[in-house]
């Protein structure tokens, strides 16, 4: 569990660092620069959001072990409906705020029971290896490369974006920028995914290091 544990707040910072690069691209973006006074308030809330329902995912894997298709089929299940209720509590929190948010589950469940699924497995894997024996880092190291931990990390940020691009779509805008709705959702998501590439090529080369090429065999 002290691994899950770490494995969590790895994540945590690093969605938190995803939420504050993705507003600042935000800044330099039209029209997302007239529409981020808006926005704003709602990424701050939800980077929280998405922290709390990945530490979950985290922690069940931290609990499970071995399990068979059956039981994680049964897990994921329950974590769907668990990131549910923190869904309620987020817009009980937002209703702070003068903004307006729906939560379109029509578009949002596939993509949530996808990164629900890639963030469990990935952390099933992680805790794995080394039969349990090595730190976070070496086992982030044992499991991935460099390359492979960019995609995986990639990937997860990817459906995050989509996840927000869905909520930014039912946040109140002044009249003028409402015609746009559709053209703020979608480069909102542009910028996200470029910061999504940027930032976990730079979290990989940290977490790990390229390999060292092999060596030529020498003279006999």
């Amino acid at each position: 569990m002290k691994r899950a544990k770490a494995l969590a707040r790895l994540n945590g910072r690093m969605l938190h660092t995803y939420s504050r690069r993705t507003t600042a691209a935000l800044r330099a973006a039209l029209p997302l620069r007239l529409a981020l006074p808006h926005l704003e308030p709602v990424l701050a809330l939800n980077v929280g959001k998405e922290v709390e329902k990945d530490t979950l995912v985290i922690l069940r894997a931290g609990e499970t072990g071995n399990i068979d298709a059956s039981d994680q089929e049964a897990i994921l299940t329950h974590l769907m409906l668990a990131t549910k209720e923190i869904d309620r509590q987020f817009l009980a929190r937002v209703g702070d705020f003068p903004v307006e948010i729906v939560v379109r589950y029509d578009e949002i469940v596939p993509i949530r029971a996808r990164r629900i699924k890639l963030l469990h497995d990935a952390a099933l894997k992680v805790f794995a290896a080394g039969a349990g024996r090595l730190r976070l880092r070496g086992a982030l190291q044992a499991c991935y490369s460099r390359d492979e931990f960019a995609q995986l990390l990639y990937e997860l940020f990817r459906l995050y974006a989509e996840e927000t691009r869905s909520l930014s779509r039912s946040v109140r805008l002044p009249r003028p920028l409402v015609p746009l709705r559709e053209i703020i959702a979608q480069e909102l998501l542009n910028v996200m995914l470029r910061v999504a590439w940027s930032l976990a090529k730079e979290i990989a080369a940290a977490s790990c290091p390229a390999q060292a090429p092999p060596r030529n065999p020498g003279p006999d």
